[in-house]
């Protein structure tokens, strides 16, 4: 535990005290971007966002591969606090690809100013509290300190390269890229023999393009995956003109779905209708595209004879449009139930397998062995490559918190904490880190919704938290342990609520990365319920929070358990 004198020759060293702030925030993303402009501008707190990249964009930023396109309508993924942000951006597509969304976090990060409080190129190696001095020391890669009253974290849920640790994969002589660390410059693969691992959401969308510049792409399939059509297009000028109309109620809906969606569900169940009913119901819902197809009936994620209607209907599109039957049946070879992992959307998927330079390797019946200097050998063949793309996701929810070395009082630092898997209090705070937020984080219901709505919803809910501390001279908040162990089991309740949990080897329970503890980790509970209990915990005192040593609020139990 340190006396302070750390800070205290921080301090000395630095008259200036450009270095010692109210807030340090981590990540130019939408997260960190909406943080910095609350704390900057609306409670006049000296606050700086340290970005590893040399631009903004967050998550955004890293993930430029081919086909990156977002899979939230664009109308909804949109900073909805301001009106006129909304009124003068116009996006080009109903689902915006990232050059578009880099342009316009962009466009937001000049109207309100915010890069001259955004230091590019800057990777935060260690973030340690001072307890006596209450104070986080965050250091930096280039030997940089600075100290904060406030941490908080805004690095994304989906920003840690989960890159395979394949035997040779460092003797291959050709190239090879992941998704998530995509060159800017990007990678040419014409005439090449490419070799493309995972078929998650990231390798579904890069399938089709990199088939249609390729000799030759083989894909590795791990496990088959269920995609809906984006049925992507340009907006009209009639759509842009609603949309910009009814801002009011497109946030209105937002705030009131599940998911943050700009639509809610229905209000029927599968066995409500016939079963002729239900196919014309399914049929529309994939002409219409999108994550709006999950909507159609309320019971797909509460009950698994519902969910195999679902299901059966998607993998017979599948076997419809793969012409080769060997092929097809690899593809609707699917082991969970429909949108227990997050449901992939798409642009010529399927149709790419019926390209005679597209090839499949169902990893199930031969499964990877090694790669070797010339390509990718399976228990039956070598493939011979020029690239490799590891389309194989991230060590989600936790991977980038961990990777900022951040220890707590007493020492204990967050990957000890977390041994036995994340545990935090609503997503936002963990016991033993005083003053340290973490925005979407794990235990709240981020990866499960439409992502601006849930950094809205933190950044505001941690903005009118300081804000109250500062007005009330508190010096620390955390939650209490009980309160945690409370949120957890809750968190765990609410998903074995549902089938989600049905999908064993979901990046949602980090089985994804060899290793980590296998716990689902986002909110199950709908985000509506979820603001309506951050709201109630705030409203009464920031219950099952730790305010300068003493417990606020009622207990906990009364709003975890609440039926929202």
């Amino acid at each position: 535990m340190s006396d302070g004198s750390t800070l205290a020759r921080l301090q000395a060293a630095d008259p200036q005290e450009n270095r010692h702030l109210d807030a340090v925030i981590v990540g130019a993303g939408f997260s960190g971007m909406y943080q910095l402009h609350l704390l900057r501008d609306r409670l006049g707190l000296k606050a700086r966002v340290l970005e590893r990249g040399d631009g903004v964009g967050g998550t955004w930023y890293w993930n430029r591969y081919p086909g990156a396109r977002c899979d939230s309508e664009s109308h909804s993924y949109s900073y909805y606090f301001s009106d006129a942000l909304l009124q003068e951006w116009e996006w080009s597509e109903r689902y915006p690809q990232q050059p578009e969304i880099v342009r316009y976090l962009n466009f937001v990060a000049d109207k309100l100013d915010l890069k001259r409080d955004i230091q590019l190129d800057t990777t935060v190696t260690a973030s340690r509290y001072d307890e006596a001095a209450n104070r986080w020391l965050v250091e930096t890669a280039s030997g940089e300190t600075l100290t904060a009253k406030y941490l908080i974290t805004a690095v994304g849920c989906l920003s840690s390269a989960n890159v395979p640790d394949i035997p040779g994969r460092d003797r291959f002589q050709g190239q090879w890229y992941h998704t998530g660390q995509w060159p800017h410059e990007g990678v040419d693969f014409t005439g090449k023999r490419v070799g493309q691992v995972g078929t998650g959401s990231t390798g579904i969308q890069a399938v089709p393009v990199i088939a249609a510049e390729a000799e030759h792409l083989t894909v590795f399939q791990r496990t088959a995956n269920y995609s809906i059509p984006a049925q992507n297009g340009p907006l009209s000028a009639e759509f842009k003109a609603w949309a910009k109309k009814n801002t009011d109620d497109i946030r209105h809906t937002m705030h009131a779905s599940t998911n943050g969606h700009p639509f809610l569900m229905e209000e029927r169940n599968v066995f409500d209708v016939s079963a002729e009913e239900r196919r014309a119901i399914y049929e529309k819902a994939w002409e219409v595209g999108g994550l709006r197809f999950r909507a159609v009936f309320q019971d797909l994620l509460l009950d698994k004879a519902a969910n195999d209607t679902a299901a059966e209907f998607l993998k017979s599109k599948i076997r419809e449009i793969v012409s080769d039957p060997q092929k097809a049946e690899a593809l609707s070879d699917i082991d969970h139930p429909f949108a227990t992992k997050r449901p992939p959307i798409d642009t010529g998927y399927f149709e790419a397998y019926n390209r005679d330079n597209v090839s499949l390797v169902n990893l199930r019946k031969t499964p990877i062995v090694e790669i070797t200097e010339k390509g990718i050998r399976t228990s039956e063949k070598e493939y011979a490559l020029d690239i490799i793309v590891f389309a194989t996701g991230f060590d989600a929810m936790t991977g980038s918190l961990l990777k900022l070395g951040i220890v707590g009082r007493d020492g204990i630092s967050l990957s000890t904490a977390w041994e036995a898997g994340p545990r935090t209090y609503l997503g936002l705070q963990v016991a033993g880190f005083p003053n340290m937020f973490t925005i979407t984080g794990p235990g709240s219901p981020s990866v499960l919704c439409n992502m601006p709505v849930a950094i809205e919803q933190h950044v505001e809910w941690v903005t009118n938290c300081i804000e109250q501390m500062e007005k009330k001279g508190v010096e620390r908040i955390e939650p209490d342990e009980q309160a945690v162990t409370d949120w957890v089991e809750h968190v765990n309740d609410a998903a074995n609520a549902t089938l989600l949990p049905k999908a064993g080897h979901s990046w949602y329970l980090g089985a994804n990365v060899p290793g980590k503890p296998q716990v689902f980790m986002p909110y199950a509970g709908g985000m509506a319920r979820y603001r309506g209990i951050c709201d109630r915990i705030a409203t009464s005192g920031y219950e099952g929070f730790v305010m300068d040593g003493e417990t606020a609020g009622s207990p906990v139990p009364a709003v975890v358990n609440s039926t929202g």
